[in-house]
């Protein structure tokens, strides 16, 4: 910045802002908070040297990024914006749970109100032709006994009570 007012770091620093000062841009003086967080996060020789490692158009970027980890930091010594990031997709995912319930609350709801009555079926002259042959011959009556595998008589079948066993014993 150099002559009138030095940058918030250089004030910080307590040293004097010189023309080429790499953070006067970035944080200016009426704003000494941004740096003071970013050097107790992360010190200011290290982000001078990341300033000076990247290209100009990137360190207003860079600058921002740093700021906000630097809060996320303070908020969460251990996990900083990563935590932030988990606790927002966990929120995301309980509110997707309770969307999916409500809608399959509605749905159920939609369903009872709904009427159950089957809609008529036109039967063609063939298949009228067809059932009617089957009921004259008795062939409608005979299928349900032959279909059934199992009968009411056939469980005889020796069951044994459930036997509970301990394996202390």
């Amino acid at each position: 910045m150099g002559g009138t007012s030095p940058c918030a770091s250089c004030k910080l620093l307590r040293r004097r802002c010189t023309k080429d000062c790499i953070f006067a841009p970035f944080f200016p003086s009426d704003d000494p908070h941004k740096f003071a967080i970013v050097h107790k996060v992360f010190g200011a020789s290290n982000v001078s040297k990341m300033l000076q490692e990247l290209p100009v158009q990137q360190r207003a970027d860079a600058v921002s990024s740093l700021v906000y980890e630097a809060n996320a930091r303070m908020r969460d010594p251990v996990y900083g914006c990563v935590g932030a990031i988990s606790f927002l997709q966990n929120q995301v995912s309980q509110l997707q749970m309770q969307l999916a319930v409500a809608q399959a609350e509605i749905l159920c709801i939609q369903m009872q109100q709904e009427p159950q009555m089957p809609e008529p079926q036109q039967i063609g002259v063939s298949e009228a032709a067809e059932r009617s042959y089957l009921m004259q011959n008795n062939l409608i009556g005979g299928m349900p006994q032959l279909m059934s595998f199992a009968s009411p008589s056939n469980n005889n079948v020796g069951q044994e009570p459930l036997k509970r066993e301990s394996l202390w014993t």
